[in-house]
């Protein structure tokens, strides 16, 4: 396993040769490029834009689609870069490093490789070598264009530019059926070099000597700028002329301002490097005033197609509201800006008001597979949505926000759901043909968390009415009091959904009418019907989240051993290699799950450390909870002040 360092200042995760077998490698990222290391360290596994999607055609879905990887280095002394011994790969999680070292016949190799926040199109490695003996040692670039990509071809350019020699290195290819370019282009520097072709320089090193090479890289596509060839050749030539150390300066600062929302755990040092290794991918996913939102796997996969699903509302933004207000500002912006989708996709179906996308790709648009109906039938994304933007908004108190952008959405969502509940025989309303939360219950009606979402969407927007001085809908209050619910015959248990008969479940559900929705108030009621549903998940296939939820709610009920047991439960079966990386479930190895990240923060600092946002007041404030028997204490560092619970 991983060496870390033990107490609250633990931000580095080391791998080293024993780790082979287990090894799933590190990710590094500002929010616009993610890049997943290879285990040489010289270059990426994958890369991914942000903004590079394929466009749905035919069968296929509109996806996130690998990006060119224009790092990717070999080092040879006299000729050869093996056998390679003392390989060392460290993750430094302050400023989103990964350094890997490793020594050859004649020398030793050390590649620290950075995903720039201070130029989010750019990556750069730094290579410092050493001669163990008299050696030539040969650097070679030789960037990886994927399959995703058309007419690829690498080239070079040589120029004269404000009186000096550059040589840039070129990568590109087209997608979107050549509707689209991706383009990289690199640069190498260093003292004593000599160029011996377009990708590659060399260096006589005399026994005991030390070299340097900086590598910068830029990748651009069309999604970014009308021209990415030019652009982004002006953006390596700007990093080279501002040069390695004030880029790194302000990569470090970019990265320092992120920390200053922290959660700092005494007396569990192993929760402790979990919560940060959590919160640093989280926020490696994240570019703050990009308008963007988060998906499940971060910017670290193609699994789920980068797409946008209730993950990014319901799991990420939470944590986010409180520690990093700008990031969530983000999320939420991503949903308003996409709301002409939302209408124009409730109109397709029928329905008024604003029906969000269950798989909405970088547009807005629905992108879910034909071969999963939870892109027609799970509507409860329409509540996550508006009832996340509520919550930003109760954290930010941003009055002029709300009037000018969130406004019409909750309006819109509450809209939707007017016209997409059907009147009972008993004066109630009913919402049918759905997928809940349970992805394993297909079109059934009435299902608790649809519903108890839909309620609490109408209450917010009723809310927001009162507060801008607009006149609400009167059908949003009658609706919001009269969702369907119902019980399992026999007991007090809430049914998952009208006719719920005690079957397995994908995740929870109605434990989710506690925390977060906060329906269930009552800890008689909240840990009857978590108990009777936390026998039924599918604790193997079954995401993590639910027993980040549950733990929650323990914790607030003053039992926080039961919160302990629930949060280990939540991350523990999923950790994957010696970087601590979490998959989407027990039982498969995608990583990283950025959702899983967000549950086990939510856990922490909601449950354990009893954060708050009064939904009705908009104060930030903490409430009682409980700590476990192996948790000292838990601090949660905010910009809405600092919150300490100790045991």
């Amino acid at each position: 396993m991983a060496r870390s360092a033990s107490g609250a200042e633990s931000w580095t995760l080391t791998a080293t040769e024993s780790d082979t077998a287990q090894y799933s490698p590190p990710v590094i990222g500002n929010g616009q490029l993610g890049v997943v290391l290879s285990r040489s360290g010289l270059g990426a596994s994958r890369q991914f834009s942000a903004t590079a999607v394929s466009r749905g055609r035919d069968t296929k879905i509109s996806s996130i689609i690998p990006a060119i990887s224009p790092i990717e280095l070999t080092v040879t002394a006299n000729g050869s870069d093996a056998p390679r011994r003392n390989w060392r790969q460290t993750l430094d999680m302050r400023n989103g490093t990964v350094a890997t070292s490793y020594s050859i016949p004649g020398l030793d190799v050390k590649c620290s490789f950075t995903a720039l926040r201070s130029l989010p199109f750019a990556t750069m490695a730094l290579l410092e070598l050493k001669a163990t003996k008299d050696v030539d040692v040969v650097v070679t670039d030789c960037p990886a264009i994927p399959e995703s990509l058309n007419d690829a071809r690498i080239t070079h350019r040589r120029f004269k530019a404000a009186k000096k020699q550059r040589l840039i290195l070129r990568a590109e290819g087209t997608y979107n059926q050549g509707r689209d370019a991706m383009v990289s282009s690199v640069a190498m520097m260093g003292e004593g070099w000599d160029q011996t072709a377009p990708d590659s320089v060399s260096i006589s090193l005399r026994k005991g000597q030390a070299a340097t090479l900086w590598v910068v890289a830029s990748t651009v596509t069309t999604a970014d700028f009308a021209d990415p060839w030019n652009e982004s050749e002006r953006q390596v030539l700007y990093a080279t002329t501002s040069g390695r150390q004030a880029l790194k300066e302000r990569h470090d600062d970019a990265w320092n301002d992120l920390w200053k929302s922290d959660i700092i755990i005494e007396g569990n040092p192993e929760l402790q490097t979990n919560a940060r290794v959590a919160l640093y991918n989280l926020y490696s996913a994240a570019s703050p005033g990009s308008g963007r939102s988060i998906a499940p796997m971060g910017l670290s996969s193609t699994h789920y197609y980068g797409h946008i699903f209730w993950d990014a509302d319901t799991w990420m933004l939470p944590v986010m509201a409180v520690l990093n207000p700008e990031i969530a500002r983000d999320m939420v912006d991503y949903r308003i800006n996409t709301l002409p989708q939302a209408r124009r996709r409730a109109a397709a179906h029928g329905y008024k008001g604003a029906m969000f996308a269950w798989e909405s790709d970088d547009l807005g648009e629905e992108s879910t597979p034909t071969f999963a109906l939870t892109g027609p039938l799970e509507h409860h994304v329409t509540a996550d949505v508006a009832n996340a933007a509520w919550l930003y908004f109760r954290a930010s108190a941003d009055t002029t926000w709300l009037r000018e952008q969130a406004w019409p959405l909750l309006r819109d969502c509450a809209d939707f759901w007017v016209s997409r509940a059907q009147p009972r025989a008993d004066g109630y309303y009913s919402i049918r043909s759905v997928v809940g939360a349970d992805e394993y219950a297909i079109g059934v009606d009435d299902n608790a968390f649809t519903n108890a979402a839909a309620m609490r969407n109408l209450e917010y927007a009723l809310e927001a009415a009162s507060i801008l001085g607009t006149v609400p809908s009167p059908k949003w209050k009658e609706l919001s009091q009269k969702l369907y619910f119902s019980k399992i015959p026999g007991t007090d248990v809430i049914a998952e959904y009208d006719g719920y008969a005690g079957q397995q479940i994908k995740q929870a559900d109605v434990a989710l009418l506690a925390y977060p929705l906060g329906l269930l108030t009552e800890s008689s009621d909240i840990d009857r019907n978590l108990t009777y549903y936390d026998a039924k998940i599918d604790s193997l296939r079954g995401p993590a989240m639910s027993h980040s939820a549950m733990a929650v709610n323990y914790a607030r009920m003053g039992l926080g051993d039961r919160a302990g047991k629930l949060i280990e439960r939540a991350y523990k079966p999923n950790l994957r290699g010696p970087f601590h990386n979490l998959s989407e479930s027990p039982n498969n190895d995608h990583v990283y799950f950025v959702t899983g990240a967000g549950g086990l923060l939510q856990a922490l600092v909601f449950g354990l450390a009893g954060v708050d946002v009064d939904l009705n007041s908009g104060e930030v404030r903490q409430i009682s909870s409980s700590l476990p028997a192996n948790v000292r204490s838990i601090t949660v560092k905010t910009p809405y002040g600092t919150f300490r619970r100790e045991r």
